[in-house]
This record gives structure tokens, sequence and C-alpha cells, in this order.
């Protein structure tokens, strides 16, 4: 399955890398126990998705912004620097004297299929997703409801759909994403004015055996042709599309 820290989104084997413009590193799976337990803990979880959204900063700032102490970030942060996680980094004009300023490390992390997963793993597997889903949805939420300088308050595309695929073509959709993905990735030298760091999602599960086998549109009997509904965004109407498409 996968986790993202900046960003959550299950795939497998699927991603566990914040998105950076950082692209040329290979690409690691994650399948130590401890690493994972380090990862799955709901705070380090909130504190990497904080140095993504907001980028670098210090243990005091993401206490005030997380409502934690100082000692509980300082001590998360150096766990998570110890699995690889977050990493020392410049003050970025904002330090003063010693302060210590982190960033979350880029990197093309992956978990393992859950057929590799021992049931240790599985559990912490999903207590870690567990906590990723929810904070995501929060979190998406929460900044449209913010959102209020435009054009960006209508930058808020999202798609549901179904199709239908083996298991090897999900597995190549999956890196066609990965690499959509990362052909839009570039330094921050070559970022454009204007240009805002933009949080990506991806999240495919399949359906249970036979359902879209057995769908009945109009009264009549749906076959090998699966209906297919697709939810976009839509500027025009009130943000939101529904279309079907035989």
């Amino acid at each position: 399955m996968a986790q993202t820290p900046d960003a959550a989104g299950p795939a497998g084997p699927g991603r566990a890398s914040p998105a950076s413009e950082d692209t040329g590193r290979a690409q690691v799976e994650l399948s130590d126990l401890a690493t994972l337990k380090a990862l799955a803990q709901p705070r380090r979880q909130r504190m990497l998705q904080h140095l993504t959204v907001h980028g670098p900063a210090t243990s005091a700032t993401l206490a005030r912004a997380l409502g934690l102490n100082t000692g509980a970030t300082s001590y998360h942060l150096r766990e998570l620097a110890r699995y690889g996680f977050v990493e020392e980094t410049g003050a970025h004009g904002h330090g003063h004297g010693r302060e210590r300023w982190w960033r979350a490390v880029p990197g093309d992390r992956r978990f393992p299929p859950r057929s590799r997963q021992s049931p240790e793993m599985q559990l912490v597997m999903d207590e870690l997703n567990h906590h990723a889903y929810a904070a995501d949805l929060e979190l998406f939420e929460q900044l449209q409801l913010d959102a209020a300088d435009e054009p960006w308050a209508d930058a808020f595309p999202y798609s549901r759909g179904t199709i239908r695929l083996t298991l090897p073509e999900l597995r190549a959709f999956f890196e066609e994403y990965i690499g959509l993905l990362n052909r839009y990735k570039r330094p921050a030298v070559d970022t454009p004015a204007g240009a805002r760091t933009v949080l990506t999602r991806f999240l495919a599960f399949p359906a249970q055996t036979g359902a879209a086998d057995s769908q009945d549109v109009d009264g009549e009997d749906v076959d090998d042709q699966a209906v297919e509904d697709h939810d976009v965004a839509d500027h025009d109407e009130d943000n939101r599309r529904e279309a079907e498409t035989p």
C-alpha cells in the first residue's frame, strides 16, 4: 500500500515521499518495521505534513502550529531524522543564533505490496494509512474553506472514476501517474513567479469481484462494458460536475 507523508495515497506498491524539487533520488522500499513504526506515529505525520505544506521550520515553530510542546517536537524531529524523513537545513533568512531548522527529505520511497507484508507490518501500515487518510481529507476541506485569493480559490480539482484494468495494467497506470508528477517537478530556480506548492494524492482500489458486471442501466443489463461515473471539478457549476460515460 502507499502512503505519502506530504501526502498520502495508497496504491501498491506505493510512494511515501514528500513532494520536492529533488527528483533524482533512487527508489527506496520501506520494508523495515522499525522505520514504518517511526513514520506511523500520528504526531510525526502531522509534522511531516506541516513541513511539506509550509516549508522548513524549527521545533518551536512546529510546536506553536500543532499545539505541542517543544520537547515533543524536538524528540519527534530527531526520530524522523534518525530514519531519514527530515534533515537539518539552513535558516532561510529566518533564524537567529543557534536555531535548528528542519525540512522534509525528498525521495521516491515506497512500501512493499501487502502480499509481502508480515501480519505485524500490516497492522502498522493500517494504522499509518488510517491517520493519513483522515489528515488528507481534513487538510483538503480546510484549505478549500480558507481559500480567498483568486484564481487559486478555484484551484481544487478532484476526480472520481472507474476503469477496467488487469493487475499489471494498474501497476503501469500508477507508474505513469508518478512519471507525470515528476515531469512537473523542477528546481526552485526554474520555478516561475506565481507558482505555489500543490499537494497531490492518488488513491485506487479494486471493486468487489463482479460488481461492475452486474450493473443495470435504464433497465438493460450491462456486460463487459462497465458504466463509468466520473466527477471532476467544474468552476461554472458550483465547482462540481457529474458525467456518465458508457
